[in-house]
């Protein structure tokens, strides 16, 4: 078996009051259909980036409206997921492909994780392309298969997209953050739309006492009588951290006591990360003004949370970004963001709405010094953000859209008696 990831209990009643109550209706409608189903999710990792931190609310939610759902890892060596790497970053468009030393790793460690799936479940969530070829070379176990993509592959890399599209030919169903990404001759039919979410709840996103907000940075060597501006993401290319130093230098000509704040997370899918880690301390060494800290070094969701509540701007200058739920959780807060126009950031950040989209190192200082500059206006686009998000981008919309593909492939094809029997289900036809 997989490693099985532990989860807490959650109640979605909790969030009567925070998310929009049509948005818990439609949730509650939905899961009592499909009461009974049993669900797996598979992904590389359980820590380090958005994917992870979704499912471990979504699992835990949709547990206590009484569907059985579980989250499993699959495994790999360093090997395996320095392939699975160059498989990412060449299907959001990078020109390196991949071997065939590559793809033979990337199949060997397939089929191994495929044999470690059991019978009996319902459906089953494959997120992102480590997993992806997992119902191909195992088989599909009687289950429904669903591919959850949650990166930019628009533009794959020919040689690279070749080489894993007939491993998709074994899903029923695919799920995108927008259409745009939908890469070509794309082979599974039924697509869902569905943009990520913010857990309000969770302690990255929780109301955090102002005093106490001040105290967790200082304790870990940040000066909260300066200004501050913050990138909070994965230390990775598409991110483009090496440009948020440009930009915020440009901007410390002008301010010359504005400190910079790069967090990121090192995950342990993600081998390249410990390489622009370097690249990013090289780039900074002896400038105290400049703080790098990492989910390795005692820094979590509560400083997170801290950064994101107490910065003057958060930045988030992707290049290639999935969606980039970091910036739903800066509005969340009421702090404005500069953020590249790039993958789903902009349908978080509509004109006039949370904060100021660039395209380059320049663009990305001038919003960042305006905002400085114009402190009332930064308020305003910050609580017009939070009100965007609490509408459009909290967990339980996200809850919702997976139920309603669910609700949809049960009702074309009913499940086993195993979980739910056509005549259970309302919305079947007789």
């Amino acid at each position: 078996m997989l490693d099985l990831v532990d989860l807490g209990k959650r109640s979605f009643s909790a969030y009567r009051g925070i998310a929009p109550d049509e948005q818990l209706d439609e949730v509650l409608q939905l899961a009592e259909r499909l009461r009974g189903a049993r669900v797996l999710h598979l992904n590389a990792t359980p820590y380090g980036g958005g994917v992870s931190e979704s499912l471990r609310s979504g699992v835990a939610l949709i547990n206590d409206l009484g569907l059985v759902n579980e989250w499993q890892i699959i495994r790999g060596d360093q090997a395996f997921f320095q392939v699975t790497k160059r498989l990412h970053n060449a299907l959001q468009g990078a020109s390196q492909g991949l071997s065939e030393s590559d793809k033979a790793t990337y199949l060997a460690h397939s089929q191994l994780n495929a044999s470690q799936i059991a019978e009996g479940y319902d459906f089953i969530v494959v997120h992102d392309p480590q997993p992806a070829a997992l119902p191909m070379v195992g088989g599909l176990k009687g289950a429904r298969w669903v591919w959850r993509c949650h990166i930019d592959t628009s533009n794959p890399n020919p040689e690279a997209w070749e080489f894993l599209r007939p491993f998709l030919t074994a899903y029923d169903a695919a799920i995108f953050t927008l259409p745009e990404f939908i890469p070509p001759r794309f082979p599974i039919s039924r697509i869902s739309i569905q943009s990520p979410a913010i857990d309000p709840l969770s302690p990255k996103n929780l109301p955090l006492p102002v005093d106490l907000a001040r105290l967790i940075l200082e304790w870990i060597g940040v000066r909260m009588d300066l200004p501050l501006v913050t990138q909070i993401s994965r230390f990775d290319p598409w991110k483009d951290p090496l440009g948020v130093i440009a930009a915020y230098r440009r901007v410390r000509a002008h301010i010359p006591n504005l400190q910079l704040a790069l967090v990121g997370s090192l995950a342990m899918d993600d081998p390249e990360g410990w390489d622009i880690y370097r690249e990013i301390r090289d780039a900074t060494t002896g400038d105290n003004l400049i703080h790098i800290f990492t989910n390795l070094v005692g820094v979590g969701n509560i400083e997170v949370n801290a950064f994101q509540s107490l910065s003057n701007v958060i930045i988030q200058k992707s290049i290639r970004e999935g969606f980039g739920l970091v910036v739903s959780e800066a509005l969340w807060k009421g702090t404005p963001v500069v953020a590249g126009r790039a993958g789903g950031i902009p349908i978080q950040m509509p004109e006039g709405t949370g904060g100021i989209l660039v395209d380059s190192v320049e663009e990305c200082a001038e919003a960042v010094l305006h905002l400085l500059r114009h402190p009332k206006e930064a308020h305003s686009l910050g609580e017009q953000g939070r009100e965007h998000v609490r509408r459009h981008f909290l967990m339980p919309r996200v809850l919702r859209d997976y139920l309603r593909l669910m609700d949809k492939m049960v009702h074309e094809q009913p499940l086993a008696p195993r979980g739910l029997a056509l005549a259970e289900h309302p919305s079947a036809s007789p």
